[in-house]
């Protein structure tokens, strides 16, 4: 399928209700584990996500399509969900992350993207230069990522628990 930013916003504005369904009212057996080490739980996700949309993907569109000479990304902090999701229940995390990602879009739909304008560039502090289009589709396959990053963490609760079926089971092999 070729970008089509009507078809990304279906998938990015779908997204909080998603992870709301899948997580909220749940113990914090299934959303505070995570796989193990420096690995993340769905409540990190979620913090994660709430970061994202504060400080990545509608800053670095803004960028792209500014006047600058300078289209340089600032680098994003992968990790500062940690700091920035203390004291805060799942619940506030899941209503922050649905009212941030709706303000959002309507930023997005505000800006009346051309084709021109998706092919604008910017540089990322790793990728080096990357179009408006890319980052927008970016976006919403991160969103993707992170929603079977979640399955994976809850199903491998159960990894011990599903005995022999575990052959069938993909998601307990990742």
């Amino acid at each position: 399928m070729i970008f089509s930013l009507d078809k990304a916003i279906e998938l990015l504005e779908r997204t909080p209700d998603v992870l709301n369904t899948m997580l909220l009212g749940l113990s914090a057996d299934w959303t505070s584990a995570n796989e193990g080490g420096d690995t993340w739980s769905p409540y990190d996700v979620i913090g994660h996500l709430i970061h994202g949309e504060q400080t990545d993907w509608l800053p670095r569109a803004e960028i792209i399509l500014s006047e600058s000479v300078d289209k340089t990304f600032r680098p994003f902090d992968r990790f500062a969900q940690f700091e920035d999701s203390k004291s805060k229940s799942l619940a506030q995390l899941l209503d922050e992350f649905a009212d941030v990602r709706s303000r959002n879009l309507e930023r997005l739909r505000a800006f009346n993207l051309t084709d021109s304008d998706l092919g604008k560039k910017g540089i990322h502090p790793v990728f080096g230069e990357v179009t408006l289009s890319q980052l927008l589709a970016t976006w919403a396959v991160h969103d993707l990522n992170h929603i079977a990053q979640i399955s994976r963490v809850m199903a491998k609760q159960y990894k011990n628990e599903v005995g022999p079926w575990i052959e069938y089971l993909r998601i307990l092999k990742a």
